[in-house]
């Protein structure tokens, strides 16, 4: 498609990939056979997380971590990081075993994390969200030997510290009480705290052994059936990102006709990023903080997502970067206090892992003149960032996620068999392959004979690709939601449905929301003499699940949920009631 004002764009993908990626260009590629596969890869991308952690080191008197009035030099963390890996060896961690991350986005969570990593640990980030037995699910299915967590999550896991043998030592940060649990020990004891971390001694790297296609970190994602699956990814999963970040921008300037900016990073201004996705995400931890450390970036952390604190954060530390699901756009831009404050630092405003409007795009470049909107495609078993779409190109396809990063491959198949390529323009189910897809789901060899095969990941979402290679997700395979970027799988709600003695029947539909593209709502049908009323449902479900599953609104059929010949529950039919509430408000 082409801007006929200024014949935008000069060249196409196709061509624009080809200069970047070429023999001596700054996104080379080459072939490497991963897991007996030809798969192809970054050629100067980090090897390792380790090498992400000194390449940050670059920069050691520049900040890198903010939070309220925490401040943490590239050099304080690398100090705080470094005392903590040493512990980790004292405490008997060895390459492979588990460490899990389970915190809000607090500075001390990136040096839990890259202390694991240097030590050869497979960092397991759990969800801070889920309840107290949804961690517990988390640290018994990973095997988890030690814990880094905040207060917070200390309260929820406290009463199954004895259910989780395997689970040796947990260290808490910025725990106020006086008294802890067995084998609980507070973070600050070994490192201190944040504005302290400078004064540390500065300490040699472990002397671990790591490689590109080493296991590095277990993510959870959830599964139709219910139950939360751990994608095992490797160290070059993680650092892939940094190279399909820093494409989609390059590519802009080529289409635009434009010269390539500077690439080094040392001889650039520091980008500021308002990191307001959770770590614990691929999102946040593998398209955000690791490519920000890697570049000398600063990121800007909030203990909670608030549009106006947002805002004075945003002028006070001058941040370039935020986003990340449609909602924080929205508010940015419709929130009545927006013109008491400098934004015009803010150059980039992206999102991802929810459905957005194409108005949104305009209202971004309309409200935010000096800035480019951005979106992409991603799950977390291709760790984030898949495809990415930027500035004029998202501006001419609001409707879609982009083209896949050079190195990865995009196939739409008929769903039928899994097999059948289907052409250009064609709606059937994406598949994709490249660097960024993790190795298997831990512990589950059925769920990961479904899903990966020969270097291809099986997405479930139902897309078409045109002819250029631009993405257009068209539903999802998979039953589930997404609110605000989180997944919400159906069945796992359903199932706590049905465990309460006045359901017959049950099933969570998506019910649109302009900032968070939909939200869940119920409908059941009552067993005869229920008396169940919506409140009591809604309260069933929180005190058994994280606070975002809980459905919105609960709706009562009169009798068994319509199904199809098959027995599948018409979920389109079942929509109908909340749009017809929609319509009569």
């Amino acid at each position: 498609m082409t801007d006929s004002s200024n014949t935008w764009p000069v060249m196409s993908v196709a061509e624009a990939h080809a200069k970047l990626t070429g023999p001596g260009a700054p996104f080379e590629i080459e072939e490497k056979v991963i897991r007996g596969v030809p798969t192809k890869t970054w050629k100067n991308a980090p090897p390792t997380l380790r090498d992400v952690f000194i390449n940050g080191q670059r920069f050691k008197d520049r900040e890198f971590l903010v939070y309220e009035d925490d401040r943490a030099t590239f050099d304080s963390f690398g100090r705080a990081t470094l005392k903590l890996a040493h512990q980790l060896l004292a405490d008997g961690v060895k390459k492979g075993d588990r460490v899990a991350v389970i915190m809000r986005n607090l500075p001390e969570w990136p040096v839990a994390f890259w202390a694991g990593q240097l030590v050869g640990a497979i960092v397991t980030p759990l969800n801070a969200w889920w309840t107290g037995p949804e961690l517990e699910y988390g640290l018994a299915d990973s095997g988890t030997k030690v814990a880094l967590v905040d207060d917070e999550r200390l309260d929820r896991i406290a009463e199954f510290l004895d259910k989780l043998p395997d689970l040796e030592k947990v260290y808490v940060a910025r725990h106020a009480g006086a008294d802890l649990p067995a084998r609980t020990q507070r973070l600050e004891d070994v490192i201190g705290r944040v504005n302290d971390w400078g004064a540390l001694p500065e300490l040699a790297l472990p002397d671990v052994p790591l490689a590109p296609e080493d296991d590095a970190t277990i993510l959870y994602t959830s599964g139709t059936t219910g139950r939360p699956k751990g994608a095992l990814g490797t160290h070059r999963n993680m650092t892939s990102n940094i190279g399909a970040g820093g494409i989609s921008a390059a590519r802009n300037f080529l289409r635009a006709g434009q010269p390539l900016p500077e690439m080094d990073a040392t001889k650039l201004p520091q980008r500021v990023s308002l990191l307001v996705v959770p770590m614990f995400h691929a999102t946040g931890l593998s398209a955000t903080v690791g490519p920000s450390m890697n570049a000398g970036g600063k990121l800007v952390l909030m203990r909670r997502w608030d549009a106006e604190p947002a805002m004075r954060l945003i002028e006070r530390e001058k941040v370039n970067a935020t986003g990340g699901v449609p909602t924080i756009a929205w508010q940015l831009i419709e929130h009545p206090a927006r013109a008491k404050y400098d934004l015009s630092s803010l150059v980039t405003v992206s999102y991802g892992g929810a459905p957005s409007a194409p108005e949104l795009v305009r209202r971004i470049a309309e409200t935010f003149p000096g800035s480019q909107p951005g979106n992409g495609w991603g799950m977390t078993e291709t760790t984030a960032t898949f495809t990415s779409h930027l500035g004029k190109d998202y501006e001419n396809r609001p409707d879609s996620a982009g083209p896949a990063a050079p190195v990865g491959e995009m196939h739409v198949r008929d769903p039928a068999d899994g097999e059948t390529i289907l052409p250009a323009g064609a709606v059937g189910e994406l598949w994709v392959k490249g660097p960024q897809v993790v190795k298997l789901y831990w512990n589950k060899p059925e769920a990961t004979a479904e899903t990966f095969r020969d270097g291809w990941l099986r997405t479930g979402d139902l897309a078409r690709i045109d002819e250029e290679g631009f993405l257009f997700i068209i539903d999802r395979a998979k039953d589930m939601l997404i609110r605000g970027g989180e997944n919400i799988y159906c069945v796992e709600v359903e199932n706590v449905l049905y465990d309460h003695p006045d359901v017959m029947d049950a099933a969570l539909v998506g019910i649109p929301h302009k900032t968070l593209g939909e939200e869940p709502g119920a409908v059941v049908h009552l067993k005869p003499g229920g008396t169940a009323d919506e409140a009591e449902l809604r309260q069933w479900v929180r005190e058994r699940l994280a606070a975002f599953k809980v459905p919105v609104k609960v709706a009562f059929w009169p009798e068994t949920l319509p199904r199809n010949a098959n027995g599948k529950i018409l979920k389109t039919e079942l929509k109908k009631v909340f749009a017809t509430e929609a319509e009569d408000a």
